[in-house]
């Protein structure tokens, strides 16, 4: 099995409400899709994701690696062999990990699909049954997350993520009014997006939430400041989480050594798709630290990909990939039974792309590769 054509359709995928993070504010979400086919006519779908604030990538530059370096040299590569699909993809370009995730992501989909298989079987088999889904707020006035927080519960959601980091008082303020909204027995998980900075903020935002009992804390201070961390982690008694932090194996290295948090979020569009995110968790699994699966605000085609390295770790402890949640119209089909997901057993990623909703929100179109490429 050889790949012969690599497709690509920069979409935006269209939010019920606005996504506002600490650092940004979203309308939509624009996207780059992949359709890799290979010889045989077997089809796989990958997805890319670009944050600008966390990989360095955008829709655009995403785009073009994937045109002009990584798609050129994957033509003729077997899908199959993904060690070297990512030791071809690193040795061309260092990082821009969301394009390498697309890729990797469209292989794992179509060698389920030649085999058989449901993508979670080729990475060691199922291990949970279903995992509960979290609702995440975005960044409002401290009523509107209330009474959003609320309307979830009251839905089935059984935990609630709060996005905040604008300043320590208002912060405050929003997870006290959550908190009253849905009473002291709800999880409220509290996501700071880097934005208290440093740890002195840190610990000053912590010991005034102090009596609202959070579940934990993630990523309260700037990506790279591990020894900030080390120093939050051993003052507060609320679990800390990682994720801006840690992209691929060096800073997963750093965090293990250091034990700089108790908690990591993991990502594919951080470290590059499912078979380096699959090495993560076993590094984090070494060290005993917990892991969960994460999510740009992704479709279903890349929120099944999380969730099948999820569905096959045991160290995954809770997942948050509620993109197709959040959009008004979706390529995909990942079917939530809310407040659980549970994957079906069909081949590949388990998703159906519905090219003519793919058509309609196909921003612009690129071929790598089919009857026209000249062979290596």
């Amino acid at each position: 099995m050889r790949i012969e054509k690599i497709e690509l359709f920069a979409i935006r995928l269209p939010l019920k409400v606005p996504f506002i993070v600490s650092y940004h504010r979203y309308d939509d979400m624009p996207s780059v899709i992949v359709k890799l086919t290979t010889e045989c006519g077997h089809v796989g779908y990958g997805e890319a994701v670009a944050d600008e604030h966390v990989t360095g990538e955008s829709l655009d530059s995403t785009i073009s690696v994937i045109r002009h370096v990584l798609g050129p040299l994957l033509i003729g590569e077997n899908p199959m062999q993904m060690e070297r699909i990512h030791d071809v993809m690193d040795r061309a370009i260092r990082d821009v990990p969301a394009a390498k995730a697309a890729l990797d992501i469209a292989c794992h989909d179509v060698v389920g699909k030649k085999l058989g298989l449901p993508v979670y079987d080729l990475l060691g088999g199922r291990y949970h049954d279903a995992f509960s889904v979290t609702h995440v707020l975005s960044i409002g006035e401290p009523e509107a997350m209330a009474a959003e927080a609320r309307e979830q519960i009251e839905q089935g959601y059984t935990a609630v993520k709060m996005k905040v980091g604008v300043d320590v008082a208002s912060d405050v303020r929003r997870v006290e009014a959550v908190r009253r909204a849905v009473g002291p027995d709800v999880p409220i998980r509290v996501d700071v997006n880097q934005g208290w900075v440093n740890a002195a903020k840190t610990l000053q935002a912590m010991q005034q939430l102090e009596p609202f009992h959070i579940d934990w804390v993630e990523q309260p201070v700037k990506a790279d400041d591990f020894e900030g961390m080390v120093e939050v982690k051993g003052k507060i008694s609320v679990p800390l989480m990682i994720d801006e932090g840690v992209r691929g194996m060096t800073e997963m290295r750093r965090l293990t050594m250091m034990q700089a948090a108790h908690k990591v979020n993991i990502k594919l569009m951080k470290c590059g798709g499912i078979y380096p995110a699959k090495k993560l968790v076993h590094m984090a699994e070494m060290s005993g630290i917990e892991c969960q699966i994460g999510s740009m605000v992704e479709s279903s085609v890349a929120s099944s990909a999380g969730f099948h390295v999820a569905f096959s770790s045991k160290i995954v402890q809770s997942v948050e990939l509620t993109g197709p949640l959040r959009f008004a119209e979706d390529i995909g089909n990942l079917m939530y039974d809310l407040p659980f997901i549970r994957l079906s057993d069909g081949p590949g990623l388990g998703v159906d792309v519905d090219e003519a909703v793919l058509s309609r929100l196909t921003t612009a179109t690129y071929v790598v590769g089919g009857a026209d490429h000249v062979a290596r």
